[in-house]
């Protein structure tokens, strides 16, 4: 099993003819992700070959799923489109859309939540401004590299698309049932709790890494739901500890305001409810391989 995303899922991409959308659908079907069609209104009724695969061209979601049977959407859409396609996305019900876009106007990205939410949170967003999700050895849909582990019971969930590949690395001849890369903008729509809970409830995982950064609250209000709700043994690790204060580093989430959102009150937080804590990546990494090889 894996969570949000299994071998069965039937993926289309938003914006597949574009140069992003066109180079990770060839990687992402060299995954072995089971991709049945693109989207782009100027050049729908259209195929697009990928080494040997003919994929139609659709004017829209709702379209696509009705003939392929898509229940998974990755978005390609450059910014300025990129609340047009989620508001697509929500309105065709599709299961889950992946918004991978960098650079989407925060108060976009609100409004699409906030429709979202009115429409009863039928379609789970990733993202925006995310790595995307990876089952390894079922499906890959997003831009996280296919080949740099392999299927195991580790499930991860992560604010930073680097430090997910480089947990991907570390742990890879452990391995993961799935890999999340939520992003790390100020408005996001599935969150670490949505992944601490479907972990929770996944008899293929056994233990579980949350990679946070500085900024909000996100780990502190994880940390309260893994002390009420997660019994599977969690290991963190928060990037940030030498970062100034009051500015923006890399995400647009990432930034400390006074005492509120360090690295250091997120790291108390989690090891006040049992978390293990790695100072570094590679510390974090060590402290998942020791538990597993506990087990």
């Amino acid at each position: 099993m894996a969570i949000f995303l299994d071998r069965n899922s039937r993926v289309i991409v938003q914006g597949m003819t574009g140069s992003e959308g066109s180079k990770h659908t060839r990687r992402m079907l060299a995954a072995g992700t089971t991709i049945v069609g693109g989207t782009n209104p100027k050049k729908a009724g259209t195929s697009v070959g990928f080494d040997g695969t003919s994929l139609p061209v659709f004017a829209g979601i709702a379209e696509a799923m009705a003939a392929t049977g898509a229940n998974v959407v990755v978005s390609f859409v450059p910014p300025a489109g990129a609340k047009m396609g989620m508001l697509e996305a929500i309105d065709a019900g599709i299961d889950l859309a992946v918004a991978i876009t960098e650079g989407i106007p925060v108060h976009d990205t609100t409004a699409a939540w906030a429709y979202a939410t009115s429409r009863g949170n039928k379609t789970r967003i990733i993202g925006p401004n995310c790595p995307g999700i990876a089952s390894p050895g079922q499906s890959n849909a997003g831009i996280i590299p296919a080949d740099i582990t392999k299927p195991g019971r580790i499930g991860l969930v992560s604010k930073s698309g680097t430090l997910t590949y480089q947990m991907m690395f570390e742990l890879r001849d452990i391995g993961f049932s799935t890999c999340v890369g939520i992003g790390g903008d100020p408005v996001i729509g599935t969150t670490h709790i949505d992944c601490l809970r479907a972990f929770q409830d996944d008899p293929d995982t056994d233990a579980i890494v949350m990679i946070g950064e500085i900024g909000g609250d996100a780990e502190e209000r994880a940390a309260a739901f893994i002390e009420a709700n997660v019994t599977k043994p969690v290991v963190g690790y928060v990037a940030g500890f030498t970062a100034p204060e009051g500015r923006t580093m890399g995400h647009a989430g990432a930034i400390v305001s006074g005492s509120s959102g360090t690295a250091a009150a997120k790291k108390e937080a989690l090891e006040k409810v049992g978390v293990q804590v790695g100072k570094t990546p590679s510390e974090a990494a060590r402290l998942i391989r020791e538990l597993m090889n506990s087990r």
